[in-house]
């Protein structure tokens, strides 16, 4: 028998050899969150309240598209499109049912994108969404569909349409079908720009392939939250084809900006403020409640 066995410690305290983990506070891990740029850490509640930006060195995280809605809209004031359409396995490619499931479970959205009519400071507004935890934001018939929809109906009722975009590019389990979003998305963009309506795009991290060659790039006035990566084919892409490095800062919403192919960087903080002055200055006027 062991000798020690009879002993027995004077307090809870003694109970264990390793009392320091036992009386350690617990702190769980979502308390705690890194910022991937300046690798601070930061308290989960202090990066939401200052939404979602890093709060040392203005890192700006991803935001879900509802996030991002209330963020924009006045209030209470928007009502949504389509809600109820959701993709399908058109083509039964391999696992993309297990993956669609997997998003709708993850975000609590049938859709890579939310759209629907608002206010911005009492201007009436069409507003498009994507969501960069479904899919990447990634761009499906359903997805196209519901952005060429927006639009016609803001054509139809003379609004104007912001949609905010990250994408990874066109969905490739829904083949050439997801390709022909390319051309509805931009006929539908091109019928607005004829009956003489405002649009206005803000990019945001990352808005890539498909999405960037087509409805992303062909707003009226084009924003960038800052840092974003607005490509076609990523840097990894580019740098295999051509063989050489890159600079540094290839591909960031400053960089683009410089080349002249957006016209402002907008923190996200300013962001409704900014919309609502470029609507404002293209004539958008706030109206009474009928």
């Amino acid at each position: 028998m062991d000798l020690f066995s009879f002993i027995k410690p004077k307090n809870e305290l003694e109970a264990s050899a390793d009392t320091g983990s036992q009386n350690r506070p617990f702190v769980p891990d979502a308390m705690w969150i890194k910022c991937p740029r300046c690798n601070t850490m930061m308290l989960a509640t202090d990066m939401e309240e200052n939404l979602r930006v890093c709060t040392k060195c203005g890192h700006h995280f991803k935001m879900s598209a509802r996030e991002r809605i209330q963020l924009l809209s006045d209030s209470g004031t928007f009502v949504e499109f389509d809600a109820d359409m959701e993709s399908k396995n058109i083509l039964d490619f391999p696992n993309y049912d297990k993956k669609l499931a997997d998003a709708k479970a993850k975000t609590g959205e049938k859709e890579s994108v939310i759209t629907g009519v608002t206010k911005i400071d009492g201007i009436d507004v069409v507003l498009c969404v994507m969501d960069p935890f479904f899919i990447m934001g990634s761009m499906g018939t359903v997805t196209g569909e519901k952005i060429t929809r927006a639009f016609e109906y803001a054509t139809e009722n003379a609004l104007p349409v912001i949609v905010c975009t990250v994408s990874g590019g066109a969905r490739m389990q829904e083949g050439i079908m997801s390709l022909m979003q390319m051309a509805k998305t931009s006929g539908a963009v091109k019928r607005h720009s004829d009956a003489g309506l405002l649009y206005i795009t803000v990019l945001t991290d990352p808005t890539t392939g498909g999405v960037t060659a087509s409805f992303a790039m062909e707003g009226d006035i084009i924003l960038s939250e800052p840092n974003a990566l607005v490509a076609f084919a990523g840097p990894r892409v580019i740098e295999q084809t051509i063989r050489q490095k890159l600079p540094k800062d290839f591909q960031t919403a400053e960089f683009v900006l410089e080349k002249g192919f957006i016209d402002a960087v907008v923190k996200r903080e300013d962001l409704k403020k900014t919309l609502s002055k470029l609507l404002a200055l293209h004539g958008c006027s706030a109206k009474e409640d009928e």
